[in-house]
């Protein structure tokens, strides 16, 4: 029985486009313009939808933890503790970030060299709404000056400015268009290299996004006046990282055609060229590789790649001789070379390297001779966890500092000295630390379609009772690890009786780059089936039931949960679909989507359109098919992924499920003031409450999810 007269009416058009000889069908493209009229309806009617669905929802629960208020309460609770970074040593200051448990947003503090801490910057000082986040800051080499930049509304569309630390106060910008921008100091604060969009006069809509540039400024004067110094006549998708040694000799650009695994590196010698035109020498170009480059304080040119390496490897060179490349550590057979630091010994000279590895999601951190690389201890962890990156003092010294985690610790700050064998902790987060539920984690193993090992992550409770109601949260794209981590959403399922699964799936970095390209382009639906296998686990040892499992995801995580509901609707009773890529026939025509095609495939190449078309969550849609209950949450300010996927999914699963509204119902949250990254603290937690609400109502009452 069709159940489209129970939602919202949506137009279906009897649209089939010619792309490559392959017919392709398009029923619901009139939602892609969220400003007419007809979609305005439908989306308001949506609304009352889900506004009608979840106050049902909410009172079905109100006798249980996942009641509004008791949960809300309880993940402020775990998320008291709040946040502290690794310190940013800058001359005789030290720069850190730090949220308090009541606090909507992270702070930037500083610490004079007297001791006195002062916070620098506030994002909630910079509007009322809370809807202004602080993308990102850079102190200069000094600690005079802090380059910052926030955006407002979620659209990360960054705005930089400086400010002057004694005061304050902004004594420079605003420059616009600086978007994913790095920024590089001059030694002196007197002017500093960073990343730009070209001014979108006389450029293409389509095209706004794009076009950056590398540009030298100098403080005090007109940002127009700013001079290109790199990225002319290179990829319009192009992403430009940027550095500058502490001696001010050395400029380092890097480029990536949008997301693709592959890294080009130049250098410039600023004693030898004006900072205005620096002259570039090629690192590593046109190379079929990833790699990161960086002059240190021992003067040596650093290079990490995956080049022949694809759990990634470490080799030096001289800086006027950048391509004649020495190894220093070799690549490991089954652990992630993450990053690297130099560390001084007593006498004050450059004398071990420390390295931090991932062992199929685990972090672990080597000691090694500088001058050979040879391995001569470790750094012992807390546990089995996730560390940070390794944070030294740019002037050099013996101190190293790095974040832990893992699943029920919070993120703190610890320091190893060369010369010891464990880390001792440096800074914990200021806030009162939670009782926590009692809990085990274990590794669950299982076998994809084509014989590979999957692993993931099992959060359960001590005292658990099986079958159980189940979240399976995957990503798999992108080189993104899932690993061992703090989280307030997990520990509140689990003490509420859930069991919760990550899942290590192919397109992620936890195995390297050779693991994630077995995840991308034509190789993508490998994720899925290591999703598939994960799930027929679960299932298989006991752990839950088809019934009583849940799928989530976001972003490209959200294309994976599509992709599991229309590939094996009858294993999941739930998904939560958040900020989701569903059609990819037309998705590089939107948001950031033209920067992804390296990732997923170009349409417009008749073989990847085959690739994209066997597994594109919104054309595999078919009626006459029981779909799981499913919500769509959707942030009207996000400008990477274009809310039109989840509108266009939506109305089709509505239109093609044979399950009832009240028995499985399809739903869209759309929220607005919030884009596709950062929000406050009471914004995560909403919407936090309102998905762990939908998938507790939807597996613990089956039959009686529809409005009324």
């Amino acid at each position: 029985m069709s159940t489209a007269d129970q939602y919202p009416p949506a137009r279906r058009d009897d649209l089939v486009e010619d792309l490559h000889g392959r017919a392709v069908a398009d029923p619901y493209r009139w939602l892609e313009d969220a400003g007419t009229p007809e979609t305005q309806e439908w989306s308001r009617a949506q609304d009352a939808l889900w506004s009608a669905y979840h106050d049902q929802a909410a009172e079905r629960l109100a006798d249980g933890p996942f009641a509004t208020e008791k949960l809300t309460a309880r993940l402020l609770q775990l998320l008291d503790a709040g946040f502290v970074s690794p310190p940013a040593w800058r001359g005789d200051r030290r720069f850190f970030t730090r949220r308090s448990g009541d606090q909507e947003h992270p702070v930037v503090v500083v610490v004079d060299p007297d001791g006195t801490e002062r916070v620098l910057i506030d994002p909630v000082t910079l509007s009322d709404d809370g809807t202004t986040t602080l993308d990102a800051w850079q102190p200069s080499k000094e600690g005079h000056l802090v380059a910052y930049q926030v955006s407002t509304g979620g659209t990360e569309e960054s705005v930089l400015r400086v400010l002057d630390v004694t005061t304050g106060d902004d004594v420079d910008g605003p420059v616009d268009r600086a978007r994913y921008s790095p920024v590089a100091w001059v030694p002196g604060g007197q002017s500093f290299y960073y990343v730009r969009r070209l001014d979108p006069a006389g450029l293409p809509c389509d095209e706004h996004q794009y076009h950056r540039r590398v540009w030298w400024h100098q403080l005090g004067t007109d940002p127009s006046e700013d001079v290109e110094v790199f990225g002319a006549g290179l990829p319009m998708t192009n992403y430009y990282g940027v550095q500058v040694s502490l001696d001010g000799r050395w400029l380092v650009v890097s480029a990536s055609q949008g997301t693709a695994p592959r890294t080009d590196v130049w250098i410039a010698d600023l004693t030898t060229s004006t900072l205005q035109a620096p002259a570039f020498a090629d690192v590593v170009v046109g190379v079929d590789a990833e790699t990161r480059a960086w002059v240190d304080i021992d003067g040596r040119l650093y290079v990490h790649t995956d080049l022949d390496a694809p759990r990634g490897r470490l080799a030096w060179a001289d800086p006027t001789t950048p391509q004649d490349w020495h190894p220093l550590l070799a690549e490991d057979p089954e652990a992630v070379l993450t990053d690297t630091e130099i560390v001084d010994g007593p006498d004050g000279h450059p004398a071990a390297l420390l390295a931090s590895w991932e062992r199929h999601a685990v972090s672990e951190i080597t000691v090694h001779d500088l001058a050979t690389g040879g391995r001569t201890g470790e750094v012992a962890l807390p546990g089995l966890g996730s560390v940070g990156a390794l944070v030294t003092r740019p002037e050099g010294g013996t101190e190293v500092w790095f974040s832990y985690t893992d699943h029920t610790t919070v993120p703190t700050v610890y320091r190893w000295t060369h010369g010891t064998d464990a880390a001792t902790l440096w800074a914990e987060p200021p806030g009162v630390l939670a009782d926590l539920p009692d809990v085990t984690v274990e590794r669950l193993t299982a076998t994809s379609a084509d014989g590979t090992l999957i692993r993931a992550f099992v959060v359960a409770p001590a005292t658990l009772v099986t079958p159980a109601p189940t979240i399976l949260y995957g990503y798999g794209g992108f080189q993104v690890s899932l690993n061992p981590g703090y989280s307030a959403s997990r520990l509140a399922w689990v003490e509420a009786g859930g069991v919760y699964v990550e899942a290590n799936l192919r397109g992620g970095g936890e195995e390297g780059e050779a693991w994630h390209r077995d995840g991308m382009r034509g190789n993508k639906q490998n994720v899925f089936d290591d999703l598939h296998a994960v799930a027929q686990a679960l299932i298989t040892g006991g752990w839950t039931t088809s019934e009583q499992l849940a799928v989530w995801g976001g972003s490209n995580g959200g294309l994976l949960v599509g992709a599991a509901i229309t590939q094996q609707p009858q294993t999941y009773a739930a998904a939560v679909c958040s900020a989701p890529l569903l059609d990819m026939v037309r998705y590089q025509r939107f948001g950031l989507g033209a920067t992804w095609s390296e990732e997923y495939g170009d349409a417009d190449v008749p073989e990847e359109l085959d690739w994209l078309l066997s597994y594109s969550p919104y054309h595999r849609v078919q009626p006459g098919t029981a779909y799981p209950a499913t919500v769509f949450t959707i942030f009207e300010g996000d400008t990477r992924v274009d809310t039109l996927h989840a509108r266009k999914m939506a109305a089709a699963l509505q239109a093609a499920t044979t399950r009832t509204l009240a028995d499985a119902p399809v739903l869209v949250r759309l929220e607005s003031g919030v884009g596709h990254g950062g929000r406050a603290l009471s914004r995560s937690v909403a919407l936090i409450v309102d998905e762990m609400q939908f998938v507790a109502d939807r597996l613990t009452h089956p039959q009686a999810g529809g409005p009324s």
